[in-house]
């Protein structure tokens, strides 16, 4: 996610609210909170992830110049007394040293132990889950997004590991960035903290994105949570770089950074080096690629969770507010502009391979009969049109301001603004962000209405992305309810409002005024940074937000700072 203004350039004793933190820690097993104990060997900790109700992926990565042949161990206990899978597999610089196996054979709904061995070193002890299959009472997913390593460390993660009501972790993207240089977004936290970047520079090549990847790996909590949770991941934007389309991506120059295809390959290339999610080849759909990353997640009979792929198999370029601007004059113009150009047909953002699937996966969940139809969503779906901020009397009015420049030169520094730019979108009521779905509408009511042709009109959307925690109430077009949303903020990437400049007070009034003048917007919180633990029963269920009082320490606390009810009523699913 950027900004408006970023559109041009570019003693640990955590405890979740209400619970004792001595019973989170008793819930996990001792031998995984020895997170500090990592082996050199292993530095990058241990990571499991993708599973269906049969395997799971493991992961790690080995300190080596050559070819090394790694062992690894799942067993039933974290004594290794009974070990149930093992195998060998040989890494070398050709994929980074990194290992990646896929272990098969297990029972659904299991919960496994598995370490890495070479020679006498011995990694850190992770935790693996396979799904659970037949009947299922409840779920604890903890959704997460946007963890940038300069602007904090990533204690959300580390609540996450330490949570006991979590089976399964659903991170919706940005789970790097890609920028750099002395003057990069965060670096001036970065500086403070020493978190700056590796490489120091914007990463563009296969070394540069593995490099990065390598860094974040290192974070505590990030080995923490990767430890002790199994991952369920899709992509948005910053792995690669910010805002990208299928032909080139807002923070891709070529002039200065080359191809976009051949960046674009290099960030999907490590992407997979590095996370532990399935190679194509170990998918049961065959002739998939890696572009085409999106999964399935059956719960028993309980739950079906579909990622989505937002970014590199179909997206249409954004639509820059810029090139409009001096057209949109009036209502009319401005009405003229959300139909003719936001709402122009056939400017997808998913592709019709991913339609299908996702058409199948809904169709087959609903006749099955589960409860819940979950959608991983990369970026926030509801309908979130700026109201007017200016006739609210919480910003000044744009128009004097914009009529005064006497040059195109002026009007758009007038533009990078953030009172005028904000207040200008909520004069002519237009989407926040064009690059979310708000810009996007023809692809939004798609997707409503395939997921009303497979009987599911129903959804629960996890999404990222916005770096602020969201209740939504959706609807269409025509104002059918279409599902809710629950969105997250940063792991630790800053509330937007904040970091444009608008300050606290600000900041929480023009929260308030999304809330209270969004029609699907029932609450917003830009001011934290955290993770929305959801949580599953038979016929309802809670989202839980909770906050980290502070990424700039690793000293924090942790407090919940709101619950939402949601509950199935006949055909719909509704806020309580």
């Amino acid at each position: 996610m950027t900004s408006i203004l970023r559109q041009t350039q570019v003693s640990r004793r955590a405890m979740l609210a209400g619970i004792a933190g001595t019973a989170a820690m008793l819930a996990m097993p001792a031998a995984l909170l020895a997170a500090a104990a990592v082996n050199p060997v292993f530095r990058h900790g241990v990571a499991a992830g993708d599973p269906d109700a049969s395997s799971v992926v493991l992961w790690t990565r080995v300190e080596a110049e050559d070819a090394q042949e790694v062992r690894w161990e799942l067993a039933a206990s974290p004594d290794f007394r009974k070990v149930l899978k093992s195998g060998t597999v040989t890494t070398d610089a050709m994929r980074d040293h990194t290992v990646k196996v896929l272990a098969t054979g297990l029972p659904a709904g299991g919960t496994f132990y598995y370490r890495f061995l070479l020679g006498k070193a011995v990694s850190q002890i992770g935790r693996a889950r396979t799904l659970p299959e037949g009947k299922l009472d409840t779920l604890g997913i903890a959704l997460a997004s946007c963890s940038n390593y300069a602007f904090g460390f990533f204690n959300a993660y580390d609540a996450i590991a330490k949570d006991p009501a979590i089976d399964f972790v659903l991170h919706t993207g940005d789970y790097i960035y890609e920028y750099g240089g002395k003057d990069g977004w965060g670096e001036t936290v970065a500086a403070k903290i020493g978190r700056a970047h590796s490489p120091a520079h914007e990463i563009v090549t296969l070394s540069d994105y593995r490099t990065r990847h390598a860094q974040y790996k290192t974070d505590a909590g990030s080995q923490a949570m990767h430890a002790q949770h199994t991952l369920l991941a899709c992509w948005d934007d910053h792995e690669s770089a910010n805002n990208p389309w299928t032909g080139g991506g807002q923070n891709h120059q070529p002039d200065t950074e080359g191809d976009w295809a051949t960046r674009r390959a290099a960030s999907i290339r490590a992407y997979y080096e590095w996370m532990p999610v399935r190679e194509p080849e170990w998918l049961a759909v065959k002739g998939r690629t890696r572009m085409q990353f999106w999964r399935a997640y059956s719960f028993g009979d309980l739950a079906l969770l579909h990622t989505l792929e937002t970014r590199h198999t179909a997206r249409a370029e954004q639509i820059d507010y810029m090139q409009y601007a001096a057209q949109i004059v009036d209502d009319a113009s401005a009405e003229r502009f959300r139909k003719d150009v936001l709402g122009a047909p056939n400017r997808p953002i998913i592709s019709p391979e991913l339609e299908a699937d996702l058409s199948a996966a809904l169709t087959k969940s609903v006749k099955d009969g589960q409860p819940w139809r979950v959608i991983g969503c990369p970026m926030v779906i509801g309908r979130l049109d700026v109201p007017d901020l200016a006739r609210l009397g919480i910003l000044p009015d744009p128009l004097p301001r914009l009529a005064a420049a006497k040059s195109k030169e002026e009007m758009f520094k007038l533009a990078m603004d953030p009172d005028v730019s904000l207040a200008w979108r909520g004069r002519w009521a237009l989407p926040d962000y064009t690059d979310a779905w708000g810009g996007y509408p023809w692809a939004r009511e798609q997707f409503y209405d395939l997921s009303r042709r497979a009987g599911a009109g129903d959804l629960v959307f996890l999404s990222g992305d916005s770096h602020s925690f969201w209740t939504n109430d959706l609807a269409d077009a025509k104002g059918r309810p279409a599902g809710i949303e629950f969105g997250t903020a940063g792991i630790s990437s800053p509330g937007d409002f904040m970091d444009s400049g608008f300050g606290p007070e600000m900041s929480v009034r023009l929260d308030k005024a999304y809330a209270d003048h969004m029609a699907e917007v029932v609450w917003t919180d830009n001011m934290h940074q955290g993770y929305v633990r959801v949580e599953f029963g038979r016929t309802s269920g809670t989202a839980s937000f909770v906050a980290v009082s502070t990424v700039l320490s690793r000293d924090y606390t942790v407090k919940g700072l709101r619950e939402d009810k949601f509950e199935r009523a006949g055909k719909q699913v509704r806020l309580a």
